[in-house]
């Protein structure tokens, strides 16, 4: 028996709440059950802001349930985490704290601020510099490495590398020593420059659903507010003495808040389903969860590693030497059983899972092992046919979590 080091998760308890459990053939007939249920339930009276859809990962279940949704009338709204780190205004902000924190600069990284639009303030419509451009300068530099005074003179006292670029080295050379105080100006104001003049470029290069401009709008309020909360955190830091006053110092502070995972969204569509990552569901409250995806290998997933099997085992049974290795999480699908115990605790009045049993080759999926840890009321194949149907008649397991005054409509 392998020891406590594989007690990487909480135990599962019994979900305190009714759970039924619907079995579709492929993803596709999965959505439109998912569908299905959720515009039954809401032609039983339930709000549509008492139901959220829960899914391991959104990548496979997004269009499919987009799909399902045209067919039924369920505007789906889909809620992820803003990756902020990998936007631009993080990657901009990052960027000028290494310019103006390094001991010696490669020209690539002297230019990567101008890659990523970085603008002068109060700036005129010939910013940001055009990607061709900053490759044409990179191009004009030396090649070593150089320290940041070293550039600056050396992009003053060469004029036909560009006006824009000596407007850059003048702007490198204002910038005051790291405080905190001076440290959140200079990175607003480089947001806020990017704000005015990089979000028109995202815009112009856009898709007619401006996905791109929408998440490059977010990203930058969401850099702002890392911008604020760095100037505390790195004053703290300095007053205990855990960190020196440096640039580099507070691009490591900066991306350590931004990896911190923020509170729950709210959002302005009050006639749309929520479709939540298991990963956001933690302690939120909605009467009726429909967790979708619970196959083997989709929930919990399969997580692939360089380390062999053998030596994972090893580690996780703590023998001999290797004992004293770390094992992750990842290895024995703690973090999946976590997320998967927060989706059935979030439901309040009742819970229903789903799952398919076919792959788009005619596969056989089996069902989750997660689902041996409830104790659900499955739904026959005829019901899930009616579910499906014109008529819409939700299975009596489903009808059974509803209050007595709304059972009775349905």
């Amino acid at each position: 028996m392998m020891c406590n080091r594989l007690a990487l998760a909480e135990p599962l308890d019994d979900a305190d709440v009714p759970a039924a459990e619907i079995v579709a053939s492929t993803r596709r007939n999965e959505a439109r059950t998912v569908k299905a249920t959720v515009s039954s339930l809401r032609n039983c009276g339930i709000p549509v802001r008492d139901i959220a859809v829960v899914v391991r990962d959104l990548d496979t279940y997004e269009e499919p349930l987009y799909r399902a949704a045209i067919q039924y009338g369920v505007t789906p709204v889909v809620w992820t985490q803003l990756r902020v780190t990998r936007t631009r205004p993080f990657a901009l902000v990052e960027s000028v704290c290494e310019v103006l924190g390094s001991e010696e600069l490669p020209p690539a990284m002297l230019l990567r601020p101008l890659e990523h639009r970085w603008s002068p303030r109060s700036s005129t419509s010939s910013w940001p510099v055009e990607p061709e451009a900053v490759q044409e300068s990179l191009q004009a530099l030396p090649d070593e490495a150089q320290t940041l005074s070293e550039w600056i003179e050396e992009l003053e006292a060469n004029a036909e590398i560009g006006e824009r670029l000596v407007t850059y080295a003048e702007w490198l050379g204002d910038c005051p020593e790291p405080t905190p105080e001076a440290t959140t100006d200079v990175l607003t104001g480089v947001v806020e420059a990017y704000e005015e003049l990089g979000l028109t470029v995202t815009k112009e290069n856009d898709s007619p659903s401006l996905v791109d401009t929408e998440r490059d709008a977010r990203a930058v309020v969401r850099v702002k507010t890392l911008i604020q909360q760095l100037r505390h955190k790195y004053a703290d830091r300095l007053d205990e003495g855990t960190v020196d006053r440096s640039w580099s110092s507070a691009a490591e502070l900066n991306q350590l808040i931004a990896t911190q995972r923020p509170g729950r969204r709210e959002h302005s569509n009050a006639r749309a389903v929520d479709v939540f990552e298991a990963s956001d569901v933690w302690l939120l409250d909605i009467p009726y969860v429909i967790a979708v995806g619970l196959v083997d290998g989709e929930w919990p997933q399969q997580t692939g590693s360089v380390v062999p099997p053998e030596l994972q085992e090893a580690i996780l049974r703590g023998d001999g030497r290797v004992g004293a290795l770390a094992p992750r999480s990842a290895w024995t699908t703690g973090r999946d059983r976590d997320q998967f115990d927060d989706t059935h605790r979030a439901a309040r009045d009742g819970l229903i899972v789903t799952r398919h049993t076919e792959s788009p080759s005619g596969e056989e999926r089996r069902p989750s092992p997660l689902l041996e840890h409830l104790d659900t009321d499955v739904v026959s194949a005829e019901e899930r046919r009616r579910l499906v149907s014109t008529d819409r008649k939700l299975p009596d397991a489903v009808v059974a979590m509803l209050d007595a005054e709304v059972a009775d409509g349905e």
